[in-house]
């Protein structure tokens, strides 16, 4: 019976724990044309990511210049109160904490573009496993 119990005890303080944990992964869907929007949106997934959450940021509409090479200086320039830019830090967060930044499906369709116009390492989104990431019981989603 002593055994029984400690084996529920612990499995029981094991599921606390991983509760009070909270989720492992953070997929951060930004939409917002507004660059201090956009530039808050990168703080929260780069303290998520500090915090040991893998990070996942989809860009879609007007957040997807972000991922632009040519990008307009909404993107590009800096904001208060450490005069960082929204793109700045959103390759920060991806150079640094390895995070995976990807464009929705239908943005360079729209513009009638293609990847090349897009910064190194930023990918297109695949609906289904971005729907799959959204969907994913240990991700949290912030969307902007």
């Amino acid at each position: 019976m002593k055994k029984l119990l400690l084996s529920a005890v612990l499995v029981m303080s094991s599921a606390v724990s991983a509760f009070a944990e909270g989720p492992s992964k953070v997929v951060t869907v930004v939409t917002s044309p507004d660059a201090q929007t956009q530039l808050m949106s990168m703080v929260l997934t780069m303290q998520a990511a500090q915090q040991g959450a893998s990070a996942h940021i989809l860009l879609c509409g007007p957040a997807g210049d972000l991922a632009l090479k040519d990008a307009p200086e909404s993107a590009t320039a800096g904001q208060p109160p450490r005069d960082m830019s929204p793109q700045g830090l959103m390759q920060m967060i991806q150079a640094n904490t390895g995070a995976t930044v990807e464009v929705c499906a239908i943005y360079l369709p729209g513009r009638g573009e293609g990847p090349e116009v897009l910064l190194d390492g930023i990918g297109v989104a695949n609906p289904g496993e971005m729907a799959a990431k959204l969907m994913d019981p240990d991700a949290r989603v912030l969307s902007f």
